[in-house]
């Protein structure tokens, strides 16, 4: 058995033409211009997208090979991370772990929509600042627009972004020079809603018939729908961030801005994707777009090493100067002294009024689960209730015509351990933490967890 490590915490350049009059005056001095300092660090901007998993052409996916193309473009002239994955499967837990650079879990801020009212209020703990706040501190330009659906109450919002952001070009409201960090929230996934009502139409709407419905839900139109639905979300998607990549360039910062482009978490119109520790509710798509002054790698690169949300935040201090301080547990994925992790790992709690606690690791070639509330079923009550895929599911469960389904997701109980290879089984429906055979890898999986809490 290999000795596990612990979970690792650890404006624009001004170009000029210089050009020789009768010796080595330049038209600069001739002109008496300024010469501008190249900017020290890059500005950075993160498209922070809702409920969308990587079902882009760049990812491999072929129902949205030639319908991607923006985004495809970002991943061919930047870097691409096949493996990401968010610290929890529910937008406010993540949104403020990543807002921090500490798992949710780690700052008390992991249960869904909590510091809510008046008599509940959470301060994040100790030394532990939000990456806007300290970068504001600092003169920097900060922004948010869109959601922020963080789980604490101090800071709030007036002091971590310089004001509100106006349009859609948020970083025209800086001061001249003045280096910005700012968040664009996209719908993503929840574009499904509108399309379902007619109200937003894609061009060449995704084949139903060439949808694949994975092995844990029945195959029926209603799922159809809802997958397919949810490759359009990722169209429109692209749509939006060519349109923020075009309003960069057009105010020539384009080639001083780094761009993060991921989502919170995975899709959301379906059952055990979305609020659930499985590959659908945790993998991500993670995408850099680093200026040449400052990048480390090769345009087009494609990484397999696994990769944490909270790494976004860690690389994100680093191109800004910040000091990665004891507290933040995400790594800096630039760094020349970089270490693949040999774990992620991911939580989920209360979500709403829906009580659970669950824990998983991600290694290389594993997925491990930790059901703490094994008397508790998968379809618990919860906010999904009234959507029409969710009524259809309880239904034919109550009828009895889920129960040989592969996954057992539609049972009373569930296990206290789940165990999946990742290689033989991507869609994780069988469980082999009761198979002596992998006894050793269930130890070995159990201890990660254990070293990392």
């Amino acid at each position: 058995m290999r000795i596990p490590r612990l979970f690792a915490r650890a404006n624009r350049a001004l170009l000029f033409l210089v050009i020789s009059l009768g010796g080595t005056t330049s038209l600069a001095q001739e002109l008496e211009v300024p010469v501008q300092p190249a900017p020290e660090y890059p500005n950075v901007l993160w498209i922070f997208v809702e409920d969308l998993s990587p079902l882009f052409g760049s990812y491999g996916n072929e129902l949205n090979a030639l319908r991607t193309p923006r985004i495809d473009r970002l991943a061919e002239s930047g870097v691409l991370f096949e493996r990401c994955y968010m610290p929890a499967p529910v937008c406010s837990p993540c949104r403020s772990a990543v807002i921090t650079g500490a798992m949710q879990t780690t700052t008390g801020t992991h249960n869904h929509r909590s510091s809510r009212g008046a008599n509940v209020q959470i301060s994040l703990p100790g030394k532990v600042e939000p990456l806007p706040m300290r970068l504001k501190d600092r003169g920097w330009f900060t922004f948010n627009k869109g959601k922020t659906d963080y789980n604490f109450s101090s800071p709030g919002n007036e002091d971590m972004f310089s004001e509100p952001p106006k349009g859609d070009s948020p970083w025209r409201a800086r001061a001249e020079g003045q280096p910005f960090f700012g968040q664009i929230q996209l719908r993503g996934g929840k574009w499904n809603y509108a399309i379902q009502a007619g109200k937003r139409k894609v061009d060449l709407p995704t084949d139903l018939a060439a949808v694949s419905v994975p092995p844990y839900f029945p195959d029926v139109p209603l799922m159809r729908q809802a997958f397919a639905v949810h490759h359009d979300t990722a169209v429109i998607t692209d749509g939006e961030v060519g349109g923020i990549l075009d309003r960069l360039q057009e105010d020539g910062i384009l080639d001083t801005t780094a761009v993060f482009f991921f989502s919170d978490h995975g899709m959301n119109n379906s059952l055990r994707h979305k609020q659930f520790c499985y590959e659908g509710g945790v993998h991500v798509p993670l995408i850099a777009w680093i200026p040449e002054r400052w990048r480390s790698f090769k345009a087009g690169t494609r990484r397999n090493d696994l990769v944490s949300g909270l790494d976004i935040t860690a690389s994100t201090m680093a191109l800004t100067g910040l000091a990665i301080e004891p507290w933040v547990e995400g790594l800096d994925l630039f760094a020349k002294d970089h270490k693949p992790r040999d774990f992620v790992i991911s939580a989920r709690d209360r979500c709403d009024y829906t009580i659970d606690v669950i824990r998983t690791v991600r290694t290389d070639n594993y997925r491990y689960i930790r059901n703490l509330k094994t008397d508790r079923s998968w379809m618990q009550p919860q906010y999904r209730d009234t959507h029409e895929d969710v009524k259809l599911l309880r239904q034919m469960a109550a009828d009895g015509k889920l129960a040989d389904l592969p996954g057992g997701f539609f049972n009373d109980l569930r296990p206290a351990e789940e165990l999946f290879d990742m290689r033989l089984d991507p869609h994780q429906v069988d469980n082999l933490a009761g198979n002596p055979a992998f006894a050793e890898q269930l130890i070995q999986s159990s201890w990660d967890l254990s070293s990392w809490s």
